[in-house]
């Protein structure tokens, strides 16, 4: 008997993980297709297989685009700069107060007031700026008030969630040091906390009025105003070369955000 048999093969994975290995992908594809089934039930297959020459004849009837619509797209670009804006500004005003009663350094309460602060972001990142709009409308009426209602209850949870975490990892330290001189709670915050958390700060509120301006473009679709009130109007009497046109605009505007955005947090950062 040789040396090779009576040495052990290393294996990376023993028979019983093998076999479990199995047994789990064999009801990852179980559970995928119980679930094909429930979303396809009541899919008209018909209207599937139909889809591409649907798809087609539309595209035919977008091009060439309506560029002289451009100037009737001018006010509803600007309502959709102004909902994004002021939303972005509005959501920042709550989200500072609630990201220091959420961090666990700054909060009065970590039992009490963090949780408050905790449930208050998860709320409003769980409802989307849509849904927000669709039920502003029903309680204060359409127009651009609603949209910048909505982006700004968007935006409380994503920039306290964002600006807490950045408070939680700043250097004690520096934060010692000041309280060492006898500071009080408010000159903490101001000389030793906020001058490290300024350059996040700057950041997420760029990116989140980055995020805002494409959200507020659709809202218009609900009664919010935008861009979106003159895409629901359009799609509504099938012009479809106007629906063009918005599409090139709302194209334009996030590129631009997007290189702004980019500007700004590559000089704050």
């Amino acid at each position: 008997m040789t040396t090779e048999t009576l040495t052990p093969r290393w294996q990376f994975r023993t028979p019983k993980q093998r076999l479990l290995r199995w047994i789990g992908w064999f009801w990852l594809v179980a559970l995928t297709v119980f679930c094909w089934e429930i979303m396809t039930r009541d899919t008209i297959w018909a209207f599937v297989a139909d889809a591409p020459r649907q798809a087609a004849d539309i595209g035919d009837r977008m091009f060439p685009p309506a560029w002289a619509y451009i100037n009737t797209l001018w006010e509803p670009l600007w309502d959709t700069l102004n909902i994004a804006t002021l939303g972005t500004l509005l959501g920042i005003l709550f989200a500072v107060p609630v990201a220091f009663l959420a961090a666990r350094n700054t909060t009065p309460s970590v039992y009490f007031v963090r949780p408050i602060a905790l449930l208050i972001i998860v709320s409003s990142r769980s409802i989307n700026s849509l849904i927000w709009a669709l039920l502003l409308v029903a309680i204060i009426g359409p127009g651009l008030l609603a949209g910048i209602v909505a982006i700004g209850l968007r935006s409380i949870g994503f920039v306290a969630k964002l600006l807490y975490e950045s408070i939680e990892e700043i250097d004690q330290r520096q934060v010692e040091a000041v309280r060492a001189t006898g500071a009080s709670g408010v000159q903490i915050i101001d000389y030793a906390i906020v001058p490290q958390i300024l350059p996040a700060f700057w950041g997420i509120s760029v990116f989140r009025w980055d995020i805002n301006i494409r959200e507020s473009t659709i809202l218009g679709l609900v009664g919010a105003g935008g861009l979106g009130l003159q895409l629901q109007a359009s799609l509504n009497v099938l012009a479809w070369p106007q629906v063009t046109m918005i599409f090139i605009v709302i194209l334009a505007t996030v590129v631009i955000s997007e290189w702004v955005s980019a500007r700004v947090r590559q000089a704050v950062l």
